[in-house]
């Protein structure tokens, strides 16, 4: 795993396997798998996370629509990495 900054507020953290997680704050709120799927959470957070949200999907997978998961699916995701 590697993290990465990308900004202020802004994180992604690389897994071995090629995905990749974007943290707002310390949330994670959006999973890209190698060419697989692109998913973004279905919570409405704040104007600051909407636009890393979109500044990540703009900046890297512009070719990718994304779709909708439950927060829960990023809460889930982030505890099996810590289990």
């Amino acid at each position: 795993m590697k993290l990465k900054q990308l900004g202020s507020n802004q994180t992604e953290l690389v897994l071995n396997d090629g995905s990749r997680i974007l943290f707002s704050y310390e949330t994670p709120v959006a999973h890209y798998k190698a060419s697989e799927f692109l998913y973004k959470t279905s919570k409405k957070w704040s104007n600051t996370t909407t636009r890393h949200i979109k500044n990540w999907d703009i900046a890297i997978w512009s070719d990718l629509s994304y779709t909708e998961k439950p927060q829960t699916y990023f809460d889930n995701l982030t505890e099996e990495l810590t289990a």
